[in-house]
């Protein structure tokens, strides 16, 4: 049957190998198969037409190269895209491309829903179902980067726009910042990751992979030993009190401890700095004694600031940063020495951009059940002077 099949997106090079041998095939033979399945994006296992006839007869009796199903997709006016993919059971998850100028970028979601419920994030609103296997994570890139170049293929044939070749991008970066906390499904993500960076698979740096996180101290000093790629936190708030309110993991890993794990982090990363990822949020963390403590955040870890537009919703009682308090405090952060960007929201028109995506959760934790009985608290500004 097929659900009892071997779904060989959820294997990395090492677990692949050894599926092979024991099937009695030569090491070679696992990398012919994963350059068929992950760089040529093949799921038929006839079409395979260098592996030997009795191999391919062998695959197609114990393993498939399965995606999750498509539930719908939506492209924005500037050309962003968006899967909700099927996990069953009531869930689904969402994938994002970004296409820019000088890459394409796929966010890719690690769980369906997230545990953490950071206040701004409307995804942990939702609560939290289950972890997505290493399949369902690789099996998001591995259909984008199908339909993309299908789609590229079509932008090239007479007739087509250039316009509609020029939106077509590869997939130069993955970034895991989708739906999830990625370090809370820490083994299922590690298989993935290495899929990503296989030469024989998805070939892409170290330095254009990038798991974010909330700050999992244990899980960020297992990932620097296991397999370093570029790491963004999502720090959101200079000072304890506040990041309290806004990212509750901090109640279990303070400023103290994340600061010094990203340190130890650093000794391992591709690249020379920690994206800190600060979410604007009116009155609530972008004042200019939050600025002058970020500063001083910045002053211990090496560091790159990406200040990251709020995408309201509802539920969350909160508010924008406008533009010209935007302006005023990154120009603090960098009249200070600090490499600061401020993001440009993307796919807004169809909620695919940063802390909108929410899919579909059947919550186990009961987290909006919760909400309901429980007031929202007033979080603490800092009285201070523009």
């Amino acid at each position: 049957m097929e659900n009892e099949r071997i779904n060989l997106l959820g294997l990395d090079a090492a677990a692949l190998s050894d599926l092979v041998g024991q099937w009695g095939g030569k090491p070679f033979r696992a990398r012919q198969l994963q350059r068929w399945v992950h760089q040529r994006g093949v799921d038929a296992f006839d079409d395979m037409t260098d592996l030997a006839r009795d191999f391919r007869a062998q695959l197609s009796e114990r393993a498939s190269v399965q995606a999750l199903p498509v539930s719908t997709e939506q492209i924005s006016s500037d050309g962003t895209r968006k899967w909700l993919f099927d996990v069953g059971q009531g869930n689904a998850i969402e994938t994002v491309f970004i296409p820019e100028d000088d890459r394409g970028t796929l966010c890719v979601s690690s769980q369906a829903g997230c545990a953490v419920n950071c206040r701004f994030c409307s995804t942990g609103h939702q609560g939290f179902n289950r972890n997505l296997s290493t399949a369902e994570i690789v099996g998001q890139l591995w259909w984008a980067r199908r339909v993309l170049e299908a789609d590229a293929g079509s932008a090239r044939l007479p007739g087509a726009t250039a316009k509609a070749a020029e939106d077509t991008r590869v997939i130069s970066n993955v970034v895991m910042m989708g739906m999830g906390e990625p370090l809370l499904n820490y083994d299922q993500l590690v298989p993935a990751l290495r899929l990503m960076l296989d030469d024989n698979a998805y070939g892409l740096s170290r330095r254009r992979v990038t798991v974010s996180t909330s700050g999992v101290v244990p899980m960020m000093d297992r990932l620097s030993q296991d397999c370093p790629v570029a790491l963004a936190v999502s720090l959101h708030a200079p000072n304890d009190a506040l990041r309290d309110e806004l990212v509750p993991l901090n109640k279990k890993y303070p400023l103290d401890e994340l600061l010094a794990a990203c340190n130890r982090y650093l000794e391992f990363a591709p690249r020379d700095f920690i994206t800190f990822e600060y979410c604007r949020l009116d009155g609530i963390n972008d004042t200019d004694q939050h600025a002058r403590e970020l500063i001083q955040i910045a002053r211990r870890v090496r560091c790159k600031l990406n200040l990251i537009p709020f995408n309201p919703f509802p539920e969350s009682g909160l508010k924008r940063s406008p533009h010209a308090r935007v302006r005023v405090f990154a120009q603090r952060l960098m009249d200070a020495g600090i490499i600061t960007t401020v993001r440009k929201t993307r796919g807004d028109d169809i909620a695919a951009a940063c802390g909108q995506l929410a899919g579909e959760v059947q919550d186990r934790t009961r987290v909006a059940e919760r909400r309901m009985g429980v007031k929202t608290r007033t979080i603490p500004i800092a009285k201070v002077s523009a």
